[in-house]
């Protein structure tokens, strides 16, 4: 989702934040762990984070990539680190709410090893159809899937991903034969999309949104429960008439359990100040993300809440990958 381009702007912005001092903040360098290698968003998010949290504190932040495992290696180790505000973890929902429930024996619990910070920012997921699909609502959609013989097929950018467990849960709720298609990355699954070879995605909206505003695919709703700002006129899926469903691809912080309340907080706000500089929310813009701004405990909700739907999910759907 992000580039090294687009990483050098955002820590620009980060490092133009004014310092202010935070009483409980720790007096000793804090790392950052990315559980994936360089180069991709949760990295690049991380190191916007660092940038901005040195400038605003004095103290020296880095970023530590730990990947493997599908993120689990890099969050088992904040899970185990000193609960003293040096150790940050930046990871993304899937890691955090899906993961747990598709890899065997993970060597950490999200609710018993970790404690909520802060999301940094939030990317809309689409529904977007091919130009040759014959349908302007979900609800036309599910109807032809229902009269085509073999249904339709949908691409995600991986199984296991939001984008796949989200399709199998409207496929759950509406009947509609969807068979899903797995792809490296929601951009092949885009590819394939515009050539006919899937009949739509389940995306989010940094890869499909060239497309659609070419007019090679058509977004019909977004799976969220009020409009973005970046698709005013693409519904959600309560007002296509659907059940309503949630699924953002944010990118949340989160520290080891046992780090006081006080601190928690302290980092919050720190977080909270990177993301919300106008320059900062506009160089989100330009990646199709959004800056969210929850509590802490609204965050710990929001983890529940996702990763008892998803377990759901993938219990009833009898999903399961190779690891």
């Amino acid at each position: 989702m992000m580039n090294r381009r687009s990483l050098l702007a955002l820590t620009g912005v980060a490092l133009a934040l004014p310092a202010r001092a935070q009483s409980t903040w720790p007096d000793r360098p804090v790392t950052l762990v990315a559980p994936f290698t360089p180069g991709g968003p949760v990295d690049a998010l991380a190191r916007l984070l660092a940038a901005g949290l040195q400038a605003k504190s004095g103290v020296p932040a880095v970023v530590e990539n730990r990947p493997g495992g599908g993120g689990s290696i890099g969050i088992a180790s904040v899970a185990r680190a000193a609960p003293d505000g040096t150790t940050l973890l930046v990871a993304a929902a899937g890691n955090l709410t899906i993961n747990p429930s598709l890899i065997r024996n993970a060597p950490f619990n999200v609710e018993r090893d970790l404690a909520p910070v802060a999301i940094l920012a939030s990317s809309p997921n689409v529904i977007a159809v091919g130009p040759n699909v014959p349908a302007a609502t979900v609800a036309e959609l599910l109807a032809l899937a229902r009269s085509t013989p073999g249904g339709l097929s949908y691409g995600s950018p991986g199984a296991g991903s939001q984008q796949h467990l989200a399709g199998e849960l409207i496929a759950s709720r509406s009947g509609a034969p969807l068979t899903h298609i797995p792809y490296r990355g929601s951009s092949h699954a885009a590819t394939d999309l515009v050539s006919g070879q899937i009949h739509f995605v389940i995306s989010n909206l940094l890869a499909v949104q060239p497309l659609i505003t070419s007019g090679r695919a058509r977004a019909i709703a977004q799976l969220a429960t009020t409009r973005s700002a970046m698709l005013p006129d693409v519904p959600t899926l309560a007002e296509a008439g659907q059940a309503p469903l949630d699924v953002r691809s944010w990118f949340g912080v989160l520290v080891p359990r046992a780090t006081p309340a006080p601190l928690v907080n302290a980092i919050h706000a720190a977080c909270g100040a990177v993301a919300r500089s106008e320059a900062t929310q506009d160089a989100f813009r330009r990646q199709a993300l959004e800056a969210m701004d929850e509590s802490p405990d609204d965050f710990a909700t929001r983890l529940r809440e996702e990763t008892s739907r998803w377990a759901e999910v993938i219990r009833t759907a009898r999903i399961q990958l190779d690891n």
